[in-house]
């Protein structure tokens, strides 16, 4: 019984086609109600003769398929002109509504089959987009196991080469712990998201929170957003890391957001840095930094002062 019962949910999602018997049986049902549905109109309205079976057809090819909805229009068509609940004999008038009523019943099919193809081409889609998505987290995962490792062996062979000079070793020690926490940051927001403190903090904390302020409500950012906002978080620090206010003894950097309807506005200041001399060729950090918000429709502006780089991002924040 629960095997039948099974057969008959999957035939009627459209998952498996149900068996003959099933089928035949099922539209046999469904003339039958319908036949006892025209008897009771019948005291009502005598001269309803084909209306009852338009839904039995349609329930019929919606379960069975394209044969048993056309095997079940013409029952219908049959039993509308045979069974007189009147009393009264066919005549023109009721074969031309038999005429309609087929007219009907073969749109009512052709819809259904349309209906059902394209469900189940979208089936086959959604089924190949799940494997994709599952093998592209697989393949991420064991690039970040990799690339953990190499960050571990570069780590070991640093800190054997550094061993006697301390203070260099701990200023690498920090830079490497950094990148590790990103990276991980990045996976870990891949599935879920995490607050905007927590993002510039994992950056920007080697460089020494005495070096930044961060100035904002707290603000939960989805996982595609907070992603792209860690890979432009961490060009800007690496900049000022290299050239910006993190290379200057007194260099500070300052980062505040505020949010207006959906829309998020973050401002990075940098101030008591190196006075930029020159600016090159917009190399790939640049092209990344003007990029990385298109998808969310927003942009990033930058602004090379002689009080240090000041960046804007503005982008919205996406539902969910």
């Amino acid at each position: 019984m629960m095997k039948l019962i099974d057969e008959f949910r999957q035939g009627w999602r459209g998952l498996s086609r149900p068996s003959p018997l099933l089928s035949i049986g099922f539209a046999a049902s469904c003339l039958a109600l319908a036949t006892a549905a025209r008897s009771v109109l019948s005291l009502l309205r005598p001269d309803v003769f084909f209306t009852p079976y338009i839904p039995a057809v349609f329930f019929a090819t919606a379960f069975g398929g394209l044969r048993i909805g056309v095997v079940t229009a013409l029952a219908g068509g049959a039993l509308g002109v045979s069974f007189n609940f009147n009393g009264g004999p066919a005549d023109s008038a009721r074969l031309g509504l038999m005429a309609i009523y087929l007219v009907v019943c073969g749109l009512t099919i052709w819809g259904i089959e349309h209906y059902r193809s394209i469900a189940s081409q979208q089936r086959e889609i959604a089924k190949r987009l799940i494997e994709e998505e599952t093998y592209r987290k697989l393949v991420v995962d064991e690039l970040q196991h990799r690339l953990k490792n190499k960050l571990s062996t570069i780590h070991a062979v640093l800190h054997q080469v550094l061993h006697e000079q301390p203070q260099v070793w701990a200023s690498i020690d920090q830079r490497l712990r950094a990148l590790v926490a990103t990276d991980d940051l990045i996976a870990r927001v891949d599935g879920s998201g995490c607050d905007i403190r927590d993002l510039l903090l994992s950056e920007l904390g080697p460089y020494g929170h005495v070096r930044f302020t961060l100035n904002g409500n707290p603000l939960f950012l989805p996982d595609k957003l907070a992603v792209s906002l860690a890979l432009i978080f961490h060009e800007l620090a690496t900049n000022a890391g290299k050239y910006g206010a993190f290379s200057s003894p007194r260099g500070l950097l300052q980062v505040s957001w505020s949010v207006s309807d959906d829309r998020l506005t973050i401002n990075w200041d940098e101030t008591e840095g190196p006075p930029v001399e020159t600016i090159g060729e917009a190399g790939f950090g640049t092209r990344l930094l003007k990029s990385a918000l298109r998808a969310f429709d927003g942009k990033t502006e930058i602004a090379f002062l002689k009080t240090g780089i000041h960046c804007t991002m503005h982008c919205r924040i996406p539902r969910s």
